[in-house]
């Protein structure tokens, strides 16, 4: 494996962790620390770690896609693990999780601490917030979603390298792209582990708070705009079928079903591939999706003819029978009609031992 830190004026706890990986080939880049952190970057050289250098801090974002560049052009085929530089993370979980890559049964591997013990109140809520959150947008549940200790095998570093974000948020942004692109997400339990009240965080609390819920509500928002764009387009297909039918037929009965046949087909094509992020398989959703229109068919009479019983204005009735139904439907579609197949075996591309990821 090769180790990756991101530094921003480290202190000493970065060369203790570089010795106690000795063995292991260790990359660190110094985020634009400044002369007075020159002396702290020598004795990692000095230590046996590749030191890369930005010329002004640039954030950990930045950083982070610094080293995947670096290793993926001189030191290919090799798989990295990407540790934080303040000695939250032990180097015992560094190897542990590593080997939980090299086992071949995910794309990324998120060191994930339970936050027992003494923990700082500011960490224990960002972190429990920013999991919520993310549960919510993405319909993942994950133990930890800010963790820094995180291992990546060798083909995804040049994709990691496009991910857009220079600071904090890049690793929120990468996981919520990993969740969309259906990687194979493993956790492996660490410790947790803050020491002095994390007093060597540059995090700041508020600032960069909002740079990592910013990606998160983004994707919340562009879910629901989609399955609102695809109800639309479906209303409309829907409208203008049985207006055309209806004209050429004189019935109405025989091309309101065609019409709706047509758009429900449309509708589920439309947020199976495209809304949802995930090909659910196609019968189990079909077979879902058609007992989820039937019951929204017979709610959405029966809400109706409540709110027009308590509601003089048929068409404030409407507009709140079709709100509440597509709120409904929206987290109905994606918590049971089209939940993702489960995760694919080990690829025949990953590595099967210890030694193929160069654990040593």
């Amino acid at each position: 494996m090769i180790v990756l830190i991101p530094a921003y004026e480290p202190d000493t706890q970065l060369i203790d962790l570089i010795i106690a990986l000795a063995g292991h080939d260790v990359v660190v880049v110094d985020d634009g620390s400044g002369p007075r952190f020159a002396a702290v970057f020598a004795e990692a050289r000095a230590r046996g770690a590749d030191v890369l250098t930005h010329d002004r801090n640039r954030g950990k974002g930045a950083a982070l896609k610094t080293g995947f560049a670096h290793i993926a052009a001189h030191r290919p085929g090799r798989d990295v693990v990407c540790a934080d530089s303040d000695g939250q993370h032990r180097p015992a979980d560094i190897v542990a999780v590593a080997a939980r890559l090299a086992s071949g049964r995910a794309d990324l591997v998120l060191g994930a601490r339970h936050f027992t013990g003494v923990v700082p109140p500011r960490s224990r809520f960002g972190n429990a917030a920013t999991r919520l959150v993310f549960r919510l947008a993405t319909d993942r549940a994950l133990t930890d979603t800010q963790t820094g200790l995180r291992a990546y095998p060798a083909r995804h570093l040049p994709w990691l390298c496009t991910v857009p974000g220079a600071r904090f948020e890049y690793e929120q942004r990468l996981l919520l792209r990993a969740v969309r692109a259906r990687w194979t997400i493993d956790e492996h339990p660490i410790a947790t582990v803050y020491l002095a009240a994390n007093a060597s965080s540059h995090f700041r609390p508020l600032h960069d708070s909002l740079r990592v819920l910013g990606p998160l509500l983004a994707y919340a928002a562009s879910s629901v705009l989609a399955y609102a764009a695809s109800s639309l387009l479906a209303f409309t297909v829907d409208t203008a079928l049985f207006l055309l039918l209806a004209t050429l037929t004189g019935s109405v009965t025989v091309p309101a079903v065609t019409a709706r046949l047509i758009s429900a087909s449309i509708n589920f094509t439309v947020n199976r591939r495209c809304v949802f992020g995930r090909a659910a398989p196609l019968g189990r959703a079909l077979r879902r999706y058609t007992l989820l229109a039937a019951t929204t068919l017979a709610a959405n009479v029966a809400l109706l003819t409540t709110l027009t019983a308590v509601i003089p204005s048929v068409p404030t009735a409407k507009f709140l029978t079709e709100a509440l139904l597509l709120t409904a439907t929206f987290l109905l579609q994606r918590h049971l009609v089209f939940t993702p197949a489960p995760p694919p075996g080990p690829s025949a591309e990953r590595p099967r031992d210890l030694a193929d990821a160069g654990i040593r």
